[in-house]
């Protein structure tokens, strides 16, 4: 039990930060001007990435936080992170000015709740017996 909840903890705290900034990319900076930074800071196709980024964030954020679809969402979220990192933080080391820290930290978190969620989750009441959206049901 204690796990189980050490789990959901994990998953609220960083899905809000997910769920924060896909907010930012939907409504602060909008599409068009996530997609204009991206393409400052190199990224390809920065419309489609940006498209890609803030829905992930937002949207995976959202399922990390009520335990649906978790391997999925981790997958996604550790792998807008991953491109995160290998195309903006990368040249900056791992800590200081837009250092990688942040995103690594959030990708291994994501990944690593995706597949131990733990009990309080959509998931476990809705696919109890699907290994797959279920990684704990045998």
């Amino acid at each position: 039990m204690v796990k189980d909840v050490a789990a959901l903890i994990g998953r609220i705290g960083i899905g809000i930060v997910f769920v924060a900034h896909g907010w930012q990319k939907w409504t602060e900076y909008g599409l068009a001007g996530t997609a204009g930074s991206f393409e400052k800071m190199g990224v390809p196709l920065p419309s489609v990435s940006a498209a890609f980024a803030a829905t992930v964030e937002l949207v995976g954020g959202l399922a990390l936080i009520a335990g649906l679809a978790l391997p999925i969402a981790g997958v996604l979220l550790a792998a807008n992170m991953l491109g995160a990192w290998m195309l903006v933080h990368l040249p900056n080391g791992l800590i200081g000015e837009g250092g990688a820290e942040l995103v690594v930290v959030l990708g291994a978190a994501a990944l690593a709740l995706g597949f131990n969620g733990g009990a309080y989750s959509l998931d476990r009441v809705l696919f109890k017996n699907n290994k797959v959206l279920n990684p704990a049901a045998v």
